[in-house]
């Protein structure tokens, strides 16, 4: 059996293109951090106030219910902090921080849960990061586009050659991911009044790009 010649030849000659697809549509999570820190001159009454803000936070991420799909305790540090001068480790103050992470699906609730979660003492709030779950299926329309466009593309290309397609023999998926987009800014807030009103947070549209190349061979054109 004979071995196709890799860039073809004038007999079965092969054409390739590349085809893409770029999709805009709402995204399904939105991820916040929640920093916690406590510090004082007393290494337990810093415990302390740490696992009750710490407790506080989460009692509020848990009252969201079903709205908070993810919720997860990341880095937890208690650091001594030595007195700049002087001999000897004299300590002058003990600081700790506890970091949470959480998802939301809904969105209803969390403008209200930012600020609520802002209005607690020595907290910080960064995000909301925008992103679609891994299954989403804008990942596979983009990726269906992205074919269909090399096929047109292809068949453009063979019209113009006057002729036709006879069959593929490469498909490559070359890209399919969300498009990068700037870090936002991180929230921090010191204490708000009780009755801070909810922050009114718009959810950043997600662009998912997806990329192939094909490779077909043609029937001979005359040229």
């Amino acid at each position: 059996m004979t071995t196709p010649h890799p860039y073809g030849t004038p007999g079965a000659p092969h054409l390739a293109v590349r085809g893409e697809a770029h999709l805009e549509t709402a995204p399904d999570l939105a991820h916040i951090a929640v920093t916690l820190t406590a510090r004082g001159r007393d290494r337990r009454a810093t415990l302390d106030d740490l696992t009750r803000r710490n407790t506080a936070a989460l009692d509020l991420l848990k009252s969201c219910g079903d709205a908070v799909e993810h919720l997860e305790t990341g880095t937890l540090t208690v650091t001594p902090e030595l007195t700049a001068h002087g001999r000897g480790e004299r300590v002058r103050a003990h600081r700790g921080t506890v970091r949470l992470t959480a998802g939301l699906g809904d969105f209803t609730t969390l403008g209200a849960l930012v600020t609520r979660l802002a209005d607690l003492d020595l907290t910080r709030v960064d995000g909301p990061w925008w992103t679609l779950r891994p299954d989403s299926p804008v990942h596979r329309e983009a990726r269906q586009q992205a074919v269909h466009d090399a096929v047109r593309r292809a068949r453009e290309y063979a019209e113009a050659l006057g002729t036709t397609l006879v069959a593929l023999i490469e498909l490559t998926d070359t890209r399919t991911e969300p498009e990068p987009f700037a870090r936002p800014r991180a929230m921090a807030f010191a204490a708000a009044t009780e009755d801070a009103p909810p922050l009114d947070l718009e959810p950043q549209r997600q662009h998912v790009h997806a990329e192939v190349s094909a490779r077909f061979t043609l029937q001979p054109p005359r040229l």
